[in-house]
């Protein structure tokens, strides 16, 4: 890189944000929380900023709202598919439109990628979390029915959801949001730059846990017999409403999925009419069901929905803070633009300037750096807490080696979600591992194998694209 940029002196700030980002990286590894390291670093940046005590206490709140603005759309289109989803199961829609695929299912193989596919498309809407208890609860009695041991539904339902679809989150876009701001790019351009990877990471994995899973069947080391099935989920009355909701739901979304093609809507004003659609959906299942008692049922859900998105995010917007404040705009915005050197372009940018002109930095090394650090993100077993990390990193790498700052981030993310999102990380993958009645432990060792292969494979990969 030349000019103005590799002259650019680092300043304290610059050495508080590496020293910090290394002790949140420590943390993350020791499975602790990284909320108090973020906080601290944002107060000992506005000390560097020269703001005093006063000015540095209110630069963490002040960082605090930057970040959930710019969370705002992603938390709110959460809240309110969790708020629908749970209607749904009220009414016991969520099993009347997955029964009709149960009749598909003959045998094994069938059942992983049914459960699989069905898993992958259901957690693209509704989120993994939901998505776990609505399919493990209608498909995992004919998976086992039909001699699929329940580890093998655990892991087809863990693999596709809180790893393949929970990693590119093309439709709800929480994963590829955090680290596209973080990153300063757009999320459209993170989506389509990364689906090599995404593609890549999926297609190894399960392929690879599929593989394995068959040969330990044949050899008889797993067997269904030895399963126990447990109680079948006893099925909800169906009513009209349940049969319009059944209809009502999956029509819509893909009316919307059509609507994003026609009108070419990405990024917010797609995810605005995922949410906007799921509102409206919400508010009409509430009037046919409750009638006079519509407002308060509508205000209910609403309020259970926006509970769930802050529990989520409410731990990751200090955290985003933190990693934000690498990027020129949010840094000027919270600490002012004196703390920073003449010419400088960011925090990140710098120091991807000093890094490239002191450091052997290439596009393997870089690869090889933001999928580590994004792996080891994940341990703490959110796999969000570390998107922002590796997407301020992605700029940080991406300037450093001249490569795509998009593709870099989408690859940390893949990292960070698939080891933290639920894959291998035991207290992860709790979830998957209850609706299916099988050991955490068990679970991830059947993971750890494929996912590790999938991170390699995908890691190589990246080295060729970015």
């Amino acid at each position: 890189m030349e000019g103005g940029r590799n002259m650019v002196s680092l300043a304290l700030v610059h050495w508080i944000y590496v020293v910090m980002v290394v002790v949140i990286l420590v943390v993350m590894v020791l499975r602790r929380d990284t909320l108090i390291p973020c906080i601290l670093g944002i107060f000992l940046m506005g000390m560097a900023a020269q703001k005093g005590v006063a000015g540095a206490t209110g630069a963490i709140f002040d960082s605090f709202v930057v970040a959930g603005v710019e969370l705002l759309g992603i938390i709110f289109v959460i809240s309110v598919i969790v708020s629908m989803s749970r209607l749904l199961e009220d009414l016991g829609a969520n099993q009347l439109m997955v029964k009709p695929f149960t009749k598909l299912i003959k045998t094994p193989d069938q059942a992983f990628w049914f459960i699989g596919i069905v898993m992958f498309v259901v957690s693209w809407f509704f989120w993994p979390s939901p998505a776990t208890a609505l399919v493990g609860a209608v498909l995992l009695p004919v998976a086992l029915k039909v001699g699929l041991p329940a580890i093998g539904a655990a892991m087809a339902i863990n693999l596709f959801g809180h790893g393949l679809a929970l990693s590119s989150d093309f439709v709800i876009q929480g994963a590829p949001t955090l680290a596209a701001n973080a990153a300063r790019v757009e999320v459209t351009e993170l989506i389509v730059k990364g689906i090599p990877l995404f593609g890549v990471m999926g297609f190894v994995t399960i392929v690879t846990a599929y593989i394995l899973l068959k040969r330990d069947m044949k050899r008889g080391i797993i067997t269904a017999e030895k399963i126990v099935t447990g109680e079948v989920i006893k099925e909800k009355e169906v009513t009209k409403n349940t049969k319009i909701a059944a209809v009502l739901v999956p029509l819509a979304f893909t009316l919307d999925i059509i609507a994003m093609f026609v009108l070419n809507l990405r990024g917010g004003d797609a995810t605005a009419l995922i949410g906007g659609t799921a509102v409206l959906i919400l508010a009409i299942l509430c009037l046919l069901e409750f009638r006079n008692k519509m407002l308060e049922e509508f205000t209910k859900y609403i309020k259970s929905g926006f509970v769930f998105g802050m529990e989520i995010f409410g731990p990751i917007i200090p955290i985003a803070a933190f990693f934000y404040m690498g990027d020129m705009g949010t840094f000027v915005e919270v600490m002012g633009s004196e703390a920073l050197p003449l010419n400088s372009q960011g925090i990140l940018a710098d120091l991807g300037g000093a890094l490239a002109s002191i450091a052997p930095m290439n596009k393997p090394t870089a690869a090889a750096m933001q999928m580590t650090i994004g792996s080891l993100t994940g341990l703490d077993g959110s796999g969000f807490s570390g998107v922002p990390l590796v997407g301020a990193l992605a700029r940080l790498f991406g300037t450093a080696v001249n490569g795509s700052i998009a593709r870099l981030a989408a690859l940390g993310q893949i990292g960070a979600i698939w080891v933290g999102g639920g894959t291998i990380v035991p207290w992860g993958l709790i979830p998957a591992a209850a609706i299916c009645k099988v050991l955490p432990m068990d679970l991830a060792r059947r993971n750890f194998i494929p996912v590790i292969t999938g991170l390699i494979v995908t890691t190589i990969v990246a080295m060729f694209l970015i």
